[in-house]
C-alpha cells in the first residue's frame, strides 16, 4: 500500500470516529440525558462521558489534520483553495479548525472552571447543548457530502 493510500484510508476512519461520534452524542446521549429524572446525575455522566470522548475525538482531529495536509502535499492540490468548486475543503479546514479550537482549548479551559451549580442544570441545558452539537454535525456532514462528491468528480461547473 502506498503512502498515499494509508493516509486517506487514516483520514477517512479518523473522520468516521470524529464525526460518528458527534452525531451518537447528538443524536441519541443528549436526548437520553434531557430525559433523565435527575439532571444533576445527567451532567454528572454527561462529564465523565464527554472526558473520554474528547481524549478519542483530539486523537483522530490530529490524525485527520496530519492525513489531510499530508495527501493535499503529495497531491500538490494547494491550487484547490483558491477554486471556489472546491468549497468542501475550505469547508474541510474550517470544521477541522473550528473543532479543534473546541478540543485543545475551550474543552480543557471549561473543566478548570467552577462548575455549575446543580440547581441550574435543567432539561434545558441539555436542549441548549444539543442545539450547538446540532449545528456543528449538521455543517460537518454537509462538508462530508461535498468532499466525497467532489473527490469523485462532481464539481461545480465554472471554475478554473
Amino acid at each position: 500500500m502506498d503512502d498515499f493510500v494509508l493516509a486517506r484510508v487514516v483520514h477517512v476512519l479518523s473522520v468516521v470516529l470524529w464525526i460518528g461520534g458527534v452525531a451518537m452524542v447528538t443524536l441519541i446521549l443528549l436526548p437520553v440525558l434531557k430525559q433523565m429524572t435527575s439532571p444533576k446525575e445527567a451532567m454528572a455522566f454527561f462529564i465523565s462521558f464527554r472526558r473520554r470522548f474528547a481524549a478519542q475525538a483530539r486523537l483522530t482531529t490530529l490524525l485527520v489534520g496530519l492525513s489531510g495536509f499530508y495527501m493535499t502535499f503529495i497531491l500538490d492540490a494547494w491550487y484547490r483553495f483558491v477554486q471556489w468548486q472546491y468549497w468542501w475543503m475550505h469547508t474541510m479546514v474550517l470544521i477541522w479548525l473550528l473543532f479543534t479550537f473546541m478540543l485543545f482549548v475551550t474543552e480543557p479551559k471549561s473543566r478548570k472552571q467552577v462548575k455549575l451549580p446543580p440547581q441550574t442544570i435543567t432539561a434545558q441545558t441539555f436542549s441548549a447543548i444539543q442545539r450547538k452539537h446540532m449545528v456543528l454535525l449538521v455543517l460537518s456532514l454537509l462538508t462530508i457530502a461535498g468532499a466525497v462528491a467532489g473527490s469523485h468528480g462532481w464539481l461545480i461547473p465554472g471554475g478554473n
